[in-house]
């Protein structure tokens, strides 16, 4: 069995992901502050091919424990998102990129082959062409902390390719995420404005127009797993997108989709002009290299989050525990 070390395994991505490695036969160790609390993966520690290791990423020397054996590592342990970065720029620096740096510095060190980051299309920050797509090969214009981090660390991995380091990183610029996970988020676009008017509640949408990528949280983690099963020819020292092209949305259109299952809904545009991201991503080359395809759109993740608070599965859907900030 390959062993596989996740960072930031508990959390609302993670959570899936471990899931779905474990189903493919790998062994897989978590490293996790449980910032959150462990109740997404509580029950995985039944499950002998699973660890779990309470920590830091930035704490070498467990590092250099839990590291120990890896074959690879899929590195997701951030501060995410723009709010939760903004309101603490120095943890989120402390943690995006020099946590993360020392994660691969490790990494290679122990000899681990793979090594996939998860990082985000919030990187494009704004298109430089309104009626286009933007592709790995574009210009990167991050707006928020939280991109720059990505950008920089990115940029770390990818030089690694001239010092001659064993351990082949691989970039996964996600779409923004919905759906169910383990460590259910409502403060997620489609998972937000979807609780919101299933409550009944009046919705306020703040610059309508304005395009963005979305993929399910099942079919992000699958990305990863497909990188690992790929060959380093493929992947080491490249980045892809994680999408699909057909799921790039306006908030106006997601709204449309909602309205399709509640018809009654209460909505109310207000009119801005400016926003500092807004692309839209072509995905033909996860497609391409990877064969990659997703399995869930956004009006499906809007049916399943639509049950989950019709049906009363969340208690209290308005807790602070479904949110990053």
């Amino acid at each position: 069995m390959k062993k596989v070390l996740v960072t930031g395994g508990a959390g609302y991505i993670g959570s899936v992901l471990v899931r779905i490695l474990l189903e493919n036969n790998y062994h897989v160790t978590v490293l996790d502050t449980l910032s959150f609390g462990g109740e997404s993966i509580v029950e995985l520690l039944n499950n002998p091919d699973f660890v779990f290791v309470k920590g830091d990423i930035r704490d070498e020397s467990l590092l250099n424990k839990v590291m120990q054996g890896m074959d690879f590592v899929a590195h997701l342990a951030a501060i995410v998102g723009d709010p939760a970065c903004a309101k603490e720029p120095e943890l989120t620096k402390s943690i995006n990129l020099d946590g993360a740096k020392l994660v691969y510095n490790i990494a290679n060190k122990h000899g681990v082959a793979r090594f996939v980051f998860a990082s985000t299309c919030s990187n494009y920050g704004k298109m430089e062409d309104s009626d286009g797509f933007v592709t790995e090969t574009s210009p990167l214009a991050p707006v928020s902390l939280y991109a720059e981090t990505k950008v920089e660390f990115e940029k770390f991995l990818l030089s690694k390719r001239d010092e001659g380091s064993q351990c082949e990183p691989t970039c996964l610029r996600f779409s923004t995420v919905y759906g169910l996970s383990p460590r259910l988020r409502f403060d997620l676009t489609v998972n937000e404005f979807t609780k919101e008017l299933a409550l009944g509640r009046e919705l306020v949408i703040f610059g309508e127009q304005f395009w963005r990528p979305y993929c399910h949280v099942v079919d992000l983690s699958r990305s990863v797993l497909e990188v690992f099963k790929a060959s380093s020819e493929k992947v080491g020292f490249e980045v892809f997108n994680v999408g699909d092209s057909s799921e790039n949305y306006q908030k106006k259109m997601i709204v449309d989709e909602i309205i399709k299952f509640l018809p009654d809904a209460n909505i109310r545009y207000v009119e801005k002009q400016e926003d500092p991201r807004d692309y839209r991503v072509n995905f033909d080359k996860i497609s391409r290299v990877l064969d990659f395809k997703i399995t869930k759109t956004v009006p499906d993740g809007i049916a399943q989050i639509l049950q989950v608070v019709r049906d009363g599965f969340i208690t209290d859907p308005d807790s602070k525990a479904y949110s990053n900030i």
